[in-house]
């Protein structure tokens, strides 16, 4: 079994990934800014795919090719399996509205929050979305400059703000006895976001790093008919990042 990574030059997706196939390759993992092309390029998508409006797993099939979106999957496992946060009956906050919020969204919902709400720095943009995905009435939206007037239980940070240099800090009374505030961006030390959190009073903070795992977990099940265990993958990427670190 081989896995490997390939740069795909832009406006070349589909045949990219044309090649891969008639190499004999049996699917792919797909990362930005390529996701809402994999869609497109699927003969089949799953509820998932259709939901969140993008692919981020391709698997080939004959003439065939299913579309899946592990992403949001693997945010929910990586929060009730590794972080040992419930979500069901639990007041959430998720912050910013692109394509990585959009690819959690519904999965968040199936556990059955007793809250949510989606803060996004244009209120318009983060109400198109909600809108769009048929979720007006389970979702509240505001803006960063409206921020709701109490706590949370969970905190989920899906913009690139940390990437970007940026400090992300929602008010401290949002933070205040929170279960968990997570980042889905990840690295070897904590993010701003996580920093700005546990100042706060947030009693645990994670990273992405869970996330990506699991995602990857999914889509392999996908391919290969197997759940590979993924603590012992998660272990070793974090040591491997720490040891990068300290270099």
């Amino acid at each position: 079994m081989q896995y490997v990574k390939h740069l795909v030059p832009l406006q070349q997706f589909d045949k990219f990934v044309d090649r891969l196939r008639q190499e004999g390759y049996k699917g792919v993992n797909v990362t930005v800014p390529f996701k809402t092309q994999a869609q497109a390029y699927a003969t089949h998508s799953t509820n998932r795919v259709l939901e969140a409006g993008a692919a981020n797993t391709l698997k080939f099939e004959s003439h065939e090719v299913w579309a899946d979106n592990t992403d949001g999957w693997g945010l929910c496992r990586d929060i009730v399996n590794n972080a040992q946060v419930a979500i069901q009956g639990k007041s959430i906050l998720l912050v910013g509205a692109g394509g990585a919020a959009r690819g959690v969204l519904v999965p968040l919902l199936e556990h059955q929050p007793k809250h949510l709400v989606l803060a996004n720095r244009t209120h318009s943009k983060a109400m198109d979305m909600v809108q769009q995905m048929g979720l007006s009435n389970q979702v509240e939206v505001v803006d960063f400059e409206h921020w709701p007037n109490s706590r949370f239980d969970l905190i989920i940070n899906a913009t690139s703000a940390g990437l970007e240099g940026q400090l992300l800090n929602p008010p401290r009374q949002l933070f205040d006895q929170a279960e968990l505030a997570y980042d889905m961006v990840y690295g070897a030390t904590d993010t701003p976001f996580m920093a700005w959190a546990k100042q706060c009073g947030c009693l645990q903070t994670r990273d992405g790093l869970g996330m990506l795992v699991e995602q990857a977990a999914k889509a392999f099940e996908w391919w290969r008919g197997v759940m590979p265990q993924t603590t012992p993958v998660l272990h070793a990427l974090r040591a491997q990042m720490a040891t990068k670190e300290t270099r």
